[in-house]
């Protein structure tokens, strides 16, 4: 099986063409794969198809096995293996996902430049899923987890994410909080949660925790969700500097209507995987 590996800021994928590429279990390739130690290692698997003229379906398959409806730092990534195997002649792809289609725009080929719209934030309790009263906002809820309060923010971004503002990044434990509150039955289908400290109106550090990837160095609907949690508690403005372990981007709700991500991808390697999948 012939795969590429890609990262958007520390955030690596086995990136495959499906057209080409066929699996029995896509759980279980994308277990064998993302392994560090016997795989090629990364944070999910990949599979693009073609659809069209400048479209294709992208699914995303997390290390743990399970499928997640959308994931900012991979579909960055998307555009540059799409022109690389020869289906993209233009700037843009439109990516067709779990959470709905994603448009991406090269800004910079030689720099791995790209801007995706992520579209526009779902807000309602129905629409993240979380529980309570669905047809409300979850803007700073408390919760317990690790035997402490928490508050934050629910927003989704085609997946669901939970956003705590927090007066000192470094004294988090993200794994140990991260993983209890990603299971708390507040969230009927798990969650992502950012743990964000503003440096400044126009400025925020983020640690995240994926759900079913654990800690990783970057998370792009991760950030879009946070940026949108800053605008609605009345931190930061519209267009804010995200801050992550293995990056920056730059993500702007003006008008707040669509939210759009820009920030750099990158091939790593390529090459051909041996064992049965």
């Amino acid at each position: 099986m012939h795969f590429t590996k890609y990262q958007g800021l520390g955030n690596d994928f086995v990136f495959v063409d499906a057209q080409i590429e066929h699996f029995s279990d896509v759980s279980r390739a994308a277990q064998i794969l993302c392994d560090r130690r016997f795989g090629v290692g990364g944070d999910g698997l990949i599979l693009m198809t073609p659809l069209s003229e400048g479209t294709a379906q992208m699914r995303i398959i997390n290390a743990d096995g399970s499928e997640a409806e959308m994931c900012g730092n991979a579909s960055r990534c998307a555009p540059l293996f799409w022109r690389e195997k020869g289906y993209l002649k233009g700037n843009k792809l439109l990516l067709q996902t779990l959470a709905g289609p994603i448009l991406t725009e090269v800004q910079d080929w030689e720099k791995g430049l790209v801007t995706v719209d992520m579209g526009t934030p779902r807000l309602k309790r129905a629409e993240i899923p979380m529980q309570g009263p669905q047809q409300d906002m979850a803007i700073e809820i408390p919760l317990t987890a690790a035997g402490q309060e928490w508050c934050g923010t629910a927003v989704s971004m085609g997946n669901p994410h939970f956003v705590i503002f927090v007066p000192d990044i470094t004294l988090v434990d993200v794994a140990k909080v991260g993983s209890e509150i990603e299971k708390h039955a507040l969230f009927p289908k798990k969650t992502n949660v950012e743990f964000v400290q503003k440096i400044d109106e126009h400025t925020l550090r983020m640690r995240v925790w994926e759900r079913g990837a654990a800690i990783t160095q970057a998370c792009g609907t991760g950030s879009c969700a946070t940026a949108v949690a800053a605008v609605l508690t009345r931190q930061t403005t519209e267009k804010v500097r995200v801050i992550l372990d293995g990056g920056e981007l730059e993500i702007d709700w003006t008008g707040r209507s669509h939210v759009q991500m820009t920030g750099p991808a990158k091939k790593v390697f390529e090459g051909v995987f041996t064992q049965d999948l």
